[in-house]
């Protein structure tokens, strides 16, 4: 059922494009336009036809399993979770695929009314009374933690903000970004650490409490990126302040999976040298909480982000800063005995820093609303797998920090996924990755560039056109994308695909070919083309929600195989993805995920 309403939400899809008017001239479509404008000054060498690109699926190769390391998200304001907008993404991440999606949110201890703004939300789970003793109110928390459980999803519960009775500086408190000092009295370090491990501990019981078994499904970490702006105190203090939080989630929770330091990107040495004093402080120093030596660590937490750029007017991605960080943290981990088998799970993961900051202020961040964002977080999700099989290290969780902001203009160039409702092309991404099975097989490409090769200099001479492949009992799966730094005009490339080495007596298969381009899965040129109202009518709105689903490039056909081996010809434009999937008639006993 699930397969035919993606079905015939393409279906309704090709029916409604063949119906909208052309766009009108209005600056919503500037992004639009300016596309088509360069069109027509793309580079000859360019416009010239690239050589066919051969992609082998070998179904009998198989390369281990391919760990759901996507189904993780996050985001500044958890007061967002919530508002509707916010209910209705929870849903649907909860629905991507059968794994669990975990979700981790900033702000759970902060304090204020519960009202959201732009990287700022509050709970007010602690107080004092007039004698300075705590004050426990868990109101807002358990609103947050409702939404959870009632979709399905499960926390990667953040020890911080710092509550206002707590902090050592707690005036001013609340920060008015992007306006004013943004690091104020909720970044400090708390005036009594005994207090803080109250808090803990008081917090983790009502949880236990109120979700039961569930809990121990949970992630626990503390704080977020101490190495930089989010923390006002010295490194010492902030492993004070994680000894005496684990300590207190342990004891209420024993078999809780606890971690961090969620440090800034390691690709810079301060943060590296952070996180090396971090391994050796929880592997050999003593403990500021129990006095003994050592603290316990389950995961461990970085944040790698990308940087783009405005080159000659147009957007150029930085792959090859977030791929050089998430290098360097599996290196030092790597390089730890003790820690070098810890999952790791990469706390924010993301082209460059700042969800919050849209592209009308920052126009390098214009890649977000169309379907550059969806191809380079395939391509940066494929790299991180071949990194972390290089280094031999476990990488459990890539969070994604994006969800929604509420109160905003449609497709304002935010790091979200989904805009006042209409889910935006990189949320069919995700689809894509939740319809991939979990036994990986070999694929080559003869357009295929290196991980290391993206780390080193990027992608900007030629296009990554490669992909990977799963099977599953009775299916494979082909994930391909066609992916370049430069968010240019190129022409398509024309892939000649095979699939080697089927199983004897497979002889027909059901092919099914889902699109994420400029004009497939795509909201943002919807709504362009409806001239980009940011009052939509409630006709138009029901045609954004059907364009921002995963779509089918054309219906579903039966092909034959032919000595084992079945060939495709896919033509992929340049920033796109194609999902392929084949699924055998008839039964293919042995085969199993």
């Amino acid at each position: 059922m699930r397969f035919l309403g993606l079905r015939n939400a393409a279906r309704n899809e090709q029916r409604l494009f063949s119906r909208r008017r052309p766009a009108r001239l209005l600056p919503g479509s500037f992004f639009f336009i300016a596309w088509a404008l360069l069109s027509f000054l793309v580079p000859a060498a360019l416009a010239q036809q690239v050589p066919p690109v051969s992609v082998t699926v070998d179904f009998a190769k198989t390369e281990g399993a391919l760990p759901p390391i996507w189904s993780f998200f996050g985001y500044d304001e958890p007061n967002y979770t919530y508002t509707p907008h916010g209910k209705k993404l929870l849903g649907e991440l909860a629905s991507l695929s059968p794994v669990p999606v975990y979700i981790r949110t900033h702000n759970l201890l902060t304090s204020g009314d519960g009202i959201a703004s732009l990287k700022w939300g509050s709970t007010n789970v602690y107080t004092e009374d007039a004698s300075g003793n705590p004050v426990y109110s868990w109101t807002i928390l358990d609103k947050i933690f409702d939404e959870y459980r009632d979709a399905g999803v499960k926390p990667l519960v953040e020890l911080g903000f710092m509550p206002e009775a707590l902090s050592t500086h707690p005036e001013p408190y609340k920060h008015s970004w992007p306006n004013g000092e943004f690091e104020t009295g909720w970044s400090y370090p708390p005036k009594d650490y005994k207090k803080w491990g109250d808090l803990i501990f008081a917090l983790t019981t009502h949880l236990r409490q109120r979700y039961g078994a569930e809990v121990k499904t949970w992630r626990w970490e503390v704080w977020n990126e101490p190495d930089g702006i989010y923390w006002k105190g010295s490194t010492d203090d902030y492993l004070k302040l994680y000894d005496y939080a684990v300590d207190a989630v342990v004891r209420a929770l024993p078999s809780a999976r606890v971690g961090g330091p969620d440090i800034t990107g390691p690709g810079n040495e301060h943060a590296a040298e952070f996180l090396r004093r971090f391994l050796e402080h929880c592997a050999h120093e003593k403990n500021f909480a129990t006095g003994r030596t050592g603290a316990p660590l389950t995961f461990i937490s970085i944040h790698p982000k990308g940087r783009p750029k405005m080159l000659d007017g147009h957007v150029r991605m930085g792959m090859s800063n977030q791929l050089r960080a998430i290098d360097s943290g599996f290196k030092i981990v790597a390089s730890f005995p003790e820690w070098r088998n810890t999952p790791i799970i990469l706390g924010e993961s993301d082209p460059e820093g700042c969800a919050a900051c849209s592209a009308k202020n920052h126009p390098e961040n214009a890649y977000r609303n169309g379907p550059l964002f969806p191809t380079y977080t395939a391509v940066m999700l494929n790299s991180i797998f071949e990194l972390a099989k290089q280094e031999n290290v476990h990488c459990e969780g890539v969070v994604t920090w994006s969800f929604q902001f509420d109160d905003q203009p449609y497709f304002e160039g935010l790091r979200e996924l989904a805009t006042n409702g209409v889910d935006k092309p990189v949320l069919n991404a995700f689809r894509m990755f939740g319809l991939l099975g979990s036994t990986r097989l070999s694929l080559t490409s003869s357009a295929n560039i290196p991980a290391t090769e993206i780390q080193n200099s990027g992608v900007t001479g030629k296009p990554d056109v490669s992909g990977l492949a799963v099977r599953r009992e009775r299916e494979v799966d082909v994930l391909l994308w066609n992916y370049h730094d430069d968010d240019l005009p190129a022409p398509d490339a024309n892939i000649n695909l095979r699939l080697a080495h089927l199983p004897q007596g497979a002889e027909k298969v059901l092919v099914e070919h889902y699109r994420i381009d400029r004009t497939h899965s795509n909201s943002f040129t919807a709504w362009q083309r409806m001239g980009s109202p940011q009052q939509p009518s409630a006709e138009q709105y029901k045609e954004l929600e059907q364009a921002g689903q995963l779509q089918l490039l054309e219906s579903p056909s039966w092909m034959s195989v032919r000595d084992g081996a079945l060939d495709l010809k896919v033509s992929l434009p340049g920033q796109a993805l194609s999902l392929i999937r084949i699924s055998f008639i008839n039964w293919l006993s042995g085969i199993t995920e």
